[in-house]
């Protein structure tokens, strides 16, 4: 994942836990008309309105599931790539409390999710995602050369070939990941930390 440790952390907290969700600040994620008509190679803009000037991270959710930080911009327009990478394939900017994101040409490591994130009163509130994807091509096979009797094909839930697995479950599989991570490795700190004073305390009584 496209993201720093500490940036991470926040992110899995927001998503995994309801109580970082707040009520107070509202943030929309716009798009152009034609995003149900994405081509490859094409630009791409989103924008996000928010009623407060607290600086915004645009986030990436790919078709696995996956979390990528693009971009942080702040409340003085300044912006922070997640890579180099990022910094020449996506231009971010903002104007009075809205920012924008802007993919300069579209690919189909692209497709997914963009969501808006800002951290206001040691809070965190998302965006509704805002999903931009390449239309599909439907795939026509060619007739018999000769005729013949017409063949049915009866697609069952036993052709697992043809599921499409759910992103959502494996958006909460990661999630779950995250949460479990970053959360139980600093109380296990903690505890040992607890234990070290514990044992110097015993040592310095007698």
């Amino acid at each position: 994942m496209d993201t720093s440790p500490a940036l991470l952390l926040l992110l899995a907290l927001g998503f995994c836990c309801p109580g970082i969700y707040g009520q107070s600040l509202e943030i929309k994620v716009g798009s152009p008309k034609d995003i149900s008509q994405l081509q490859v190679g094409q630009r791409l803009e989103l924008e996000c309105r928010a009623d407060r000037n607290s600086g915004a991270f645009w986030i990436h959710k790919d078709k696995k599931g996956t979390l990528h930080f693009i971009v942080f911009i702040s409340s003085a327009a300044k912006t922070t790539f997640g890579n180099q990478r990022k910094a020449t394939h996506f231009q971010a900017s903002k104007h009075n409390t809205i920012y924008y994101l802007t993919v300069k040409s579209f690919t189909p490591q692209d497709e997914g999710n963009y969501f808006c994130v800002m951290n206001y009163n040691q809070m965190l509130y998302f965006s509704p995602g805002q999903p931009a994807f390449l239309p599909a091509i439907a795939v026509v096979a060619p007739g018999p050369t000769t005729p013949g009797p017409a063949t049915q094909w009866n697609i069952t839930e036993r052709d697992s070939c043809l599921k499409t697995p759910d992103p959502g479950s494996r958006m909460q599989e990661n999630l779950e990941h995250f949460c479990l991570t970053f959360l139980w490795i600093p109380l296990a700190g903690l505890c040992l930390l607890l234990l070290q004073l514990l044992a110097t305390t015993i040592v310095l009584c007698r």
